[in-house]
Formats: C-alpha cells, structure tokens, sequence
C-alpha cells in the first residue's frame, strides 16, 4: 500500500519525503526538547532526523509493511498536500492478531487546534478500513493530559497502567495503556462508536 495518502476536513497525511524540506520539517518536532517531552527518545538533531526519514521509506517499500510513518500537513498550505511542509508525523506500527500500536507527534506552534484529534480519526479511519485491523493500541505518558483527552474523545478505553515502561534521561516513567477496537470505531456516516 504505497503510497499512502489521506485526507480529512484541514489535514493530510502522506508519506515522508527525503527532502531538505521535509528533514527540516520532522526535525522542527523530533528536535524540539518541549515537543518530544513525553516521547519515547531524546530529541535528535537534524542528521539522525534525516536518518529517520530514510527509514521510514525504507518501511514503506517492504513487500509486508508493518510501519506507516506519515507526514502530516495542512491542506490549506499548497495546492497539493504531497508539495506541503510538514508539521508532525503519524504512525501506525502493525502488531500481531490484526492489531497496531497508533501514535503522533507535532510541532509545538501547532498545539491546541485539535489537529491531534484529526490525525487520529485518520488513522483509526485506515486501520479498521484499508488494512482491516481488529485492535489499536496508544501509550501515553500520565503528565500527558492533552494526548489522553484526545484518546478518550475517539472512543478509546484506558486499559491501565504499564509501570516503568520508558526509561529516558536516567529515569523510568509510567505510560497509561489505551485501547480502541474496530466495533467501536464509526464507519463513515455510521451514528457513532457504540451505535448512538
């Protein structure tokens, strides 16, 4: 499924371009101490961002693809999404018995616009249509309370606590599991994730 491209009312997500404009973009967020606060990794400089983005393409050619690493743009910001500049990236990692672990990141100056809500329809749209999946999954850091709301407006159920889950700079952090599952998720024009 390459390429992938979707599109909601002001976003589009599109695969990553090895590009000076897209390795800036994604380094606008990846190199950002604030934006990568609650992230899994350090914040990487401009070289292990273009690194990352060779990745991500690599992913997206492979016969079985179990990555979708997206760029997220403004539809508003070209003509065609695929010539706009980033402002984050989406990702669905695929796991086993037709479930995948869902996650964003943006740059700071985009914050409080409800983009993260609309990048996540997005992704649970593709995940329960095109590739058919079961389950999603969505870690998040407890101190993250704006990425919780947005799990729990998409219908997403907290699971629980993962004690120690992440360790970054010397110290282990706790992550709240979140979860959502295909009969739970609207179809297009359906009346909502538990039928109302």
């Amino acid at each position: 499924m390459v390429p992938v491209r979707l599109a909601g009312p002001r976003l589009a997500l599109r695969e990553f371009h090895h590009t000076p404009g897209d390795v800036d973009a994604l380094h606008a967020v990846f190199g950002d101490p604030e934006a990568t606060r609650y992230l899994p990794f350090e914040p990487r400089d401009l070289v292990d961002c273009a690194d990352q983005i060779e990745q991500y393409l690599e992913e997206a050619l492979r016969d079985q693809r179990t990555v979708y690493r997206l760029a997220v743009t403004r539809r508003a910001d070209a003509d065609d999404p695929a010539d706009a500049t980033p402002i984050g990236n989406a990702a669905l990692t695929l796991g086993d018995h037709h479930s995948a672990d869902l996650g964003y990141a943006l740059r700071r100056d985009t914050w409080g616009n409800g983009y993260a809500g609309e990048i996540t329809a997005l992704l649970c749209d593709f995940a329960f249509g095109p590739l058919g999946l079961h389950r999603l999954a969505a870690r998040v850091d407890p101190a993250n309370l704006a990425s919780a709301r947005v799990l729990t407006r998409a219908g997403f159920q907290l699971e629980g606590r993962i004690r120690h889950d992440v360790r970054l700079r010397g110290t282990w952090h706790d992550s709240l599991q979140y979860s959502l599952l295909a009969d739970e998720w609207p179809r297009p024009g359906g009346r909502g994730p538990t039928g109302g």
